[in-house]
């Protein structure tokens, strides 16, 4: 096949907002990809081949239509993109075709490195513009890293911090997307009765799911798990 007969990249939206969805597809639909791409200067478009709003129905649609790309929102119901990515994951494996960049909102320190060490190609922010956002989908697809400028410093901190340590964390790694959601919460001095309505589950849920990263990483007390998550720069 030449360069100039090349199908467009398969993008695929997962955010739990229609309107950003919409705008998303818009923006990526006009974009082509610079002069010279194809043979002949013919650009090599983007097509985005589904979207999703909840963890489930992104699953199962990535797993049948197999993108090049997946974009990931972090925040969202049940778990949120990094719920979808190690579904994924655990569905196509670890070397599988489908490649993940996170475009999110947040610029926080522990939802960059969460995503990295789940297996995203990079993060970065809703306020890239989308002529960015199109170079950055066709260099995950190529298969480089790529981050907003100032996320890659959080990436950076971490190797920095622990050069002799691999990104992935055994530790840390044995917890549930949710229970490291209300790991990070409960380390940051919620209540469980405010960890209950910011992820809203039951209290009742958020003491079981206490119960649980206690009795994994072998700690007795919420002040054990505040010095664990402070140490990983969750909080």
């Amino acid at each position: 096949m030449t360069e100039a007969s090349m199908p467009p990249l398969r993008v695929f939206l997962v955010d739990d907002h229609a309107m950003f969805r919409a705008g998303v597809r818009a923006e990526l639909g006009g974009q082509l990809a610079p002069p010279g791409e194809g043979e002949g200067g013919e650009p090599v478009g983007i097509e985005v081949v589904g979207e999703a709003s909840t963890v489930a129905d992104a699953v199962r649609q990535i797993v049948s239509l197999t993108p090049d790309v997946v974009l990931l929102d972090v925040h969202m119901p049940e778990g949120g993109g990094r719920a979808v990515l190690e579904a994924v994951r655990a569905e196509l494996g670890t070397g599988g075709p489908v490649r993940f960049l996170a475009l999110s909102v947040s610029d926080a320190a522990e939802d960059v490195i969460g995503l990295i060490r789940a297996g995203a190609r990079g993060y970065v922010t809703k306020s890239i513009s989308s002529g960015e956002l199109a170079a950055a989908i066709r260099r995950v697809a190529d298969g480089d890293a790529v981050f907003s400028p100032r996320l890659a410093g959080f990436v950076l901190d971490a190797f920095a911090a622990r050069p002799d340590a691999p990104i992935a964390d055994p530790e840390l790694d044995q917890l549930t997307t949710r229970e490291r959601e209300v790991l990070r919460l409960l380390a940051r001095g919620y209540a469980y009765k405010e960890i209950a309505k910011e992820l809203f589950i039951s209290i009742k849920t958020v003491e079981t799911h206490v119960s649980n990263v206690l009795r994994k990483l072998q700690m007795s007390n919420r002040y054990e798990l505040s010095r664990w998550a402070a140490d990983r720069r969750l909080i």
